[in-house]
């Protein structure tokens, strides 16, 4: 192993007190203990240095064993003038020190513009050093006058050796003699040391090449590759808020009708939906008794606000159709019936958008007193019993959490007989629920409740095909927009229910459930199970859930030693089996790799020579 180091520059020869040449380098190989080799081997013969006239070339050994050989170029001009020579020998210097005398002003700044710019795009990352040699003659400031001459031939300083040094990213050392401190402790201190760390990065580097080129006798043990990344299932973004709100736009399944005091129809809306926020509406459709809700400020507010009318010779009361009419509620408040409509799209949206709601009430009502009054009641209408001033704070407290979550919601009617006006039969069993929320949030029901069918007209509604426990779930999601099937076996249940009733976002939560499950199971837990992946698999094919199933047939793949014996692996199709045997892992290459490698180190070829 050897060390290329290239000196650069004249630190002057005003130190020298015989006629032998010396210098920087020459001082340091002859002193350094480090460096091995009689005062006639350092230089080589003249015959190399008339073959390369821009170098002298040095040649020692350091460290005992290492190779050290110097390339030093004392003259500026003759490294210009054989560039191709001094570019290469740059390039593969392990170090390079770069020499001036402090004394010299002229010459450093000439190789300061004109040469080191050069360097520079030459350097291949490799360490350097600058050595300003020599005691300063001058030690007086220059002037600064643009006009005066009188530092042309001052001194290097400090500064101007310290900017060079920044420049390279060099190693800045002033050497003010040739003696054994500057040249052994300190020049040769810095200089060991990048000698040092030269050695590590070469062994390194060897050592991994051996590595790489694989310089060991015998078979080497296979590399077991990465299995292929597994599909990324998308999830869909929820629309519940929006579906309930298009549920007040298109007046489906309406139930409650709300009049202006002189009897003038201003609004439709669903019991259901304002049950579901207000403890008021509660008790004004008899779902809960002022006992019940213990809340004078409640009871009067809905006293105040509304009252129900019943009278046949309401007008319009003979069209009203004679099966289930709406509900009609006169609105008391005038001011407060003016604005219902703006207060009823801000309950249907979840109750969160409540700047949105001062600035619609803000724009009817001219007068701040009005606008402050309506709002007061719409705040107690959003009251939770027993709590005091619970809304005072809207801008903040409903804007971090919609009324849905925090109040009664929509999940306290789930399976209840309140307000329901359909009944489904399931297994023997019935099931209330309410055709507005139904409506609102499946598409396949607001066809069949709507259409010309017998369900439209009908109470009590068949299901088959699927248990009880499977659609409570399901009504559970349309209700509360959320779902936590019991295992993977309920979650399938539940997707086959969704693309039944064609609620997609459903599906794609069962999917990411099942999916979340089997990654979370360890190899062992795998093999163990009784769960029938194939089954799964074609379930989801059957079912349209192509994400699912393109997901179980890599999942399959990846883990093709455990499934590959289990007997339901035989039931793949031909292009499925082909799928699974094409990004099988590990692969077929890796264990037959495997294969041979157990079998070399098995075999007396491969016993220990030491054992």
């Amino acid at each position: 192993m050897s060390i290329h180091i290239v000196a650069l520059g004249n630190e002057g020869d005003a130190f020298h007190q015989d006629n032998r040449p010396s210098g920087l380098i020459r001082t340091y190989l002859g002193r350094s203990p480090l460096v091995s080799g009689d005062e006639s081997s350092l230089l080589l013969n003249a015959t190399s240095t008339v073959a390369r006239p821009v170098f002298t070339e040095y040649q020692a050994s350091a460290f005992g064993n290492v190779k050290l050989v110097v390339h030093d170029c004392p003259v500026w001009d003759i490294f210009d003038s054989d560039w191709y020579t001094s570019r290469n020998l740059i390039g593969s210097a392990d170090i390079i020190v770069i020499k001036y005398n402090v004394n010299d002003k002229f010459s450093f700044h000439e190789v300061k513009d004109n040469y080191i710019p050069v360097i520079k795009r030459a350097l291949n990352s490799v360490p350097v050093i600058i050595a300003a040699v020599g005691t300063r003659q001058n030690e007086e400031l220059p002037c600064t006058c643009p006009l005066c001459t009188s530092d042309r031939g001052s001194c290097v300083s400090t500064t101007e050796g310290i900017h060079l040094a920044k420049e390279l990213g060099a190693t800045y050392l002033e050497l003010h003699s040739l003696d054994d401190f500057y040249i052994g402790k300190y020049f040769g201190g810095v200089l060991e040391y990048f000698m040092i760390q030269a050695l590590n990065q070469k062994t390194s580097e060897k050592m991994k090449k051996r590595k790489m080129n694989g310089s060991f006798h015998g078979i080497r043990p296979p590399q077991l590759e990465q299995p292929e990344k597994m599909p990324v299932l998308k999830a869909e973004a929820s629309h519940y808020n929006s579906d309930l709100n298009n549920l007040l736009l298109c007046c489906q399944c309406v139930d409650v009708v709300f009049y202006h005091p002189d009897l003038k129809e201003v609004i439709e809306a669903h019991k259901i939906v304002l049950c579901a926020v207000s403890h008021v509406f509660m008790l004004l459709f008899n779902v809960k008794s002022p006992t019940e809700i213990q809340d004078s400020s409640i009871i009067r507010t809905t006293q105040d606000l509304f009252a129900i009318n019943r009278d046949t010779t309401f007008p319009g009361a003979s069209q009203e159709s004679s099966g289930n009419p709406p509900l009609r509620v006169i609105v008391k408040d005038a001011l407060f019936c003016s604005c219902l409509s703006d207060i009823l799209r801000f309950i249907y949206s979840g109750a969160f958008q409540w700047e949105e709601l001062e600035e619609d009430i803000r724009k009817k009502l001219k007068d701040s007193g009005d606008v402050s009054n309506v709002i007061e009641k719409v705040k107690c209408i959003l009251k939770t019993p027993g709590k005091i001033n619970c809304l005072r704070n809207c801008k903040t407290y409903q804007a971090r959490k919609p009324l849905w979550f925090y109040n009664t919601s929509l999940k306290f009617f789930l399976n209840k007989p309140m307000l329901a006006d359909v009944v489904f039969e399931i297994q023997g069993t019935t099931v209330p629920a309410h055709r507005a929320i139904l409506v609102a949030r499946c598409e396949v029901m607001a066809a069949m409740f709507n259409g010309n069918y017998m369900e439209a007209k009908s109470v009590l509604i068949p299901v088959y095909g699927v248990s009880k426990e499977t659609f409570l779930s399901f009504l559970e999601y349309l209700y509360t927009d959320s779902c936590c099937p019991a295992g993977i076996f309920q979650a399938m249940c539940l997707l086959i229910c969704a693309e039944m009733y064609q609620v997609s976002r459903l599906q794609h939560i069962c999917e990411l459930f099942i999916i979340t499950q089997l990654q979370s199971m360890p190899s062992r837990e795998l093999a163990s199970m009784n769960l029938d992946i194939v089954d799964l698999l074609k379930k989801a094919k059957f079912h349209h859930s192509d994400c699912l199933s393109t997901w179980l047939l890599h999942f399959i793949a990846t883990n093709y030693l455990i499934f590959s014996q289990k007997p339901e692996f035989q039931d793949l199709s031909v292009e499925e089996r082909s799928f699974v045997e094409k990004h099988r892992w590990p692969s077929n290459m890796y264990l037959k790799q495997l294969a041979e490698y157990r079998k070399y180190i098995h075999s007396r070829k491969c016993r220990c020579l030491v054992m």
